[in-house]
């Protein structure tokens, strides 16, 4: 996950999950309100990250003369549209160019899946987490392994759950969909990975599906913190708040330093009118983090409960 992600504690509820590869969490950036419906979630989720950036022309990645970025498919995206490089420095585009061009170069199989993977990391490194799955993907199309799909899964969720759209939403979720299926075709048992497409069907057409993957994973391991948070969430959105305090407070015992799970114990506890116990939960929130965006918004939501 991209520094910025990992220590800035964004507080949005996001409709399609924020688990992300390099953490568990993301923390929302607003208290979803109970009359935003699951669309409208969403699209208050896609607004709230636009680093993977392009547009549904790209299929998943976007384009621009400077930094040679390939797509997911062979489009490129250069018009007036097209968004700006979001983070890699002219060094960075320059090592894109020549991967892409060794890359393309290359006299098999074997030896693209070599560059492939050494593209995967740099464009990783840079944001772009669509192309990366991209080149992922074409390694595990090379060496078709469990390990090798979920690489490619887990990066086209993360570029899924930081899509600006909800077009691209539909495309990077049904990317990852494809390739967890992939996954849990060798490994049945990858809970990591059934999570992860559990949460990728809330953004399909099947959302009840993903709901029952949830809860396959918590019926094999009923500690899993991933599969806890996300059913709070649901919970959440829902408006279902007794059902969320239950999971929340579940992930808490499990793992009494998760900041997410401590401050939505609160604002769900808040929601219930137990007024002291969410204070209690919102100040163990801030106890653990240094983040003044969370500082902040927990004081707020104190502020709430007098």
């Amino acid at each position: 996950m991209a520094t910025t992600s990992s220590t800035t504690h964004q507080l949005v509820v996001l409709a399609a999950a924020l688990v992300l590869v390099g953490g568990l969490f993301v923390l929302p950036k607003g208290i979803m309100k109970p009359k935003e419906s699951r669309s409208e979630l969403s699209k208050d989720a896609a607004k709230t990250a636009n680093r993977d950036g392009g547009g549904p022309a790209t299929n998943g990645s976007k384009t621009e003369e400077s930094s040679g970025p390939v797509p997911a498919t062979a489009t490129e995206n250069k018009g007036p549209n097209a968004a700006p490089h979001t983070s890699a420095t002219p060094a960075q585009r320059q090592e894109l160019a020549r991967l892409l061009a060794q890359y393309n170069a290359a006299p098999d199989g074997a030896a693209r899946a070599t560059v492939a993977t050494t593209l995967a990391r740099r464009y990783n490194s840079v944001e772009r987490f669509d192309s990366a799955g991209y080149y992922l993907e074409q390694v595990a199309l090379a060496k078709p392994n469990a390990q090798n799909w979920q690489q490619a899964a887990d990066a086209y969720f993360q570029a899924f759950s930081f899509a600006a759209t909800d077009e691209r939403v539909k495309l990077l979720g049904g990317k990852a969909r494809e390739l967890y299926a992939k996954v849990l075709k060798e490994q049945p048992g990858n809970l990591d990975a059934k999570t992860n497409l559990g949460m990728a069907y809330m953004a399909s057409d099947n959302p009840v599906q993903g709901v029952t993957l949830l809860r396959e994973v918590l019926e094999s391991d009923p500690r899993n913190e991933k599969a806890l948070y996300n059913m709070g969430i649901l919970a959440v959105q829902s408006n279902q708040y007794d059902k969320a305090v239950k999971r929340f407070q579940d992930l808490v015992k499990v793992n009494p330093k998760n900041v997410n799970g401590q401050f939505y114990l609160g604002v769900t506890l808040a929601r219930t009118g137990a007024k002291e116990e969410a204070k209690a939960a919102f100040l163990t929130a801030k106890s653990l983090s240094s983040d003044p965006a969370l500082a902040a918004s927990v004081d707020e939501e104190i502020a709430k409960l007098k």
